[in-house]
């Protein structure tokens, strides 16, 4: 690990606060990947200085596009926990990281990628179930099933720490989930094999920024199961309605706030609301 040691640029007051946020069916819409109805309350964030730390299953590079939308310069999370990217020049302090990469410093949490794609092969021979992951399928694949563009297809494929995958055979979904060794998790459209969270990811950042700020309040959003472990790390979790309208019930907090909306329509409801009672 080395060390990295930049000038802040979160401006952020003493007592304050940071949303953590899914994207698909979340921030993004699930079907067409817009987070047009959540533009205001993206601008009363931005107004009030708060970070926004997008935490997804997202590659860097699908991530990266987003971020230049958003018009977002904070922290994020990519493929389900797998890494952390702090741009350089953004705490005040010392701190552990794995590598440099493009004014980034990179905390690495998960397995690389290629383990886990040896780990999916194994489990095909093990069951006998017709599996297919990411590494399976041409950008053409990805693209149909994921309703993405073909450039968008391709930046998802370009995978570090999390290899998603379908059961062709979804009769026998419990029979192959009994079979997994590894860890992995459900996503809107795939399942994932990874060895990190991102809950390890949020607690990291959360023990980043109370470094430099005194009293700071986490705020999470997400959909589904995959983002329990986020929603577990923050003081505030809120889970966002599914496409029919209704809360993945797998996901079970004593905390937990319930969005009064799908996709970012729900998102934007819910955060509006709060951030009338959140400092900063």
């Amino acid at each position: 690990m080395f060390k990295g040691n930049e000038r802040c640029i979160a401006q952020m007051d003493a007592n304050s606060s940071i949303v953590f946020s899914d994207l698909d069916g979340t921030l993004l819409d699930g079907k067409n990947y817009s987070f047009e109805k959540a533009e205001p309350a993206l601008r009363s964030i931005k107004e009030k200085e708060i970070p926004l730390i997008l935490c997804t299953s997202k590659t860097r590079s699908e991530i990266e596009f987003y971020r230049n939308l958003l018009e977002n310069s904070d922290p994020f999370v990519v493929e389900n926990g797998g890494a952390i990217y702090v741009p350089k020049e953004y705490f005040p302090f010392t701190f552990d990281y794995d590598y440099i990469s493009e004014g980034y410093f990179v905390i690495e949490l998960g397995t690389p990628y290629r383990t886990l794609v040896k780990m999916l092969n194994d489990l095909k021979k093990k069951t006998g179930n017709s599996l297919k992951g990411f590494s399976d399928m041409s950008v053409e694949e990805i693209a149909t099933l994921c309703n993405l563009t073909l450039d968008q297809a391709a930046l998802a494929k370009q995978r570090e720490y999390d290899e998603p995958f379908l059961i062709l055979e979804p009769e026998n979904a419990t029979r192959v989930e009994a079979a997994i060794e590894f860890q992995y998790t459900r996503g809107d459209r795939f399942y994932h094999i990874t060895s990190s969270d991102k809950g390890k990811a949020v607690s990291i950042l959360i023990d980043m920024f109370k470094k430099s700020h005194q009293n700071i309040l986490s705020v999470g959003l997400g959909n589904r199961l995959n983002d329990l472990p986020l929603l577990s790390a923050v003081d505030i979790p809120i889970l966002v309605q599914l496409e029919d309208g209704s809360y993945d019930t797998k996901v079970v907090l004593p905390q937990l706030r319930y969005a009064g909306g799908v996709d970012p329509e729900g998102w934007n409801k819910a955060v509006l609301d709060l951030l009338q009672t959140l400092p900063g």
